[in-house]
């Protein structure tokens, strides 16, 4: 499980593959100087619940992963989570779709 560390002490766990698609998110947004809530629902095993923090450019975030190698991102997914981000609820840390990442997909067969 991969951490989320916001301010200066609390720590969020996530799977790596789920906290890769938020940081992409993230720090798309923090480019831009949004600030946003970013919100999840806690799984059963860490007490159940939901949490929402504010995401600002002034507030240190920090992403640690456990894995060696970063996970595929899943274009649909990012899409997904950044169209959402927008509105009053913010980013809101949702289940992969699906669909296949863009890049795992299988190509087409060359014409010719």
């Amino acid at each position: 499980m991969g951490q989320l560390i916001y301010g200066s002490s609390d720590v969020y766990e996530f799977d790596d593959r789920v906290l890769a698609h938020v940081q992409v998110v993230v720090g798309r947004k923090l480019r831009r100087h949004e600030t946003f809530y970013l919100s999840w629902v806690k799984p059963v095993e860490s007490g159940s619940g939901r949490v929402t923090v504010w995401i600002s450019p002034h507030i240190p975030l920090q992403f640690h992963f456990v894995g060696g190698r970063p996970p595929r991102l899943n274009d649909a997914w990012l899409r997904e989570m950044l169209t959402t981000s927008h509105g009053d609820r913010g980013l809101v840390v949702t289940r992969e779709p699906d669909s296949l990442p863009l890049t795992e997909q299988p190509r087409p067969p060359a014409l010719g």
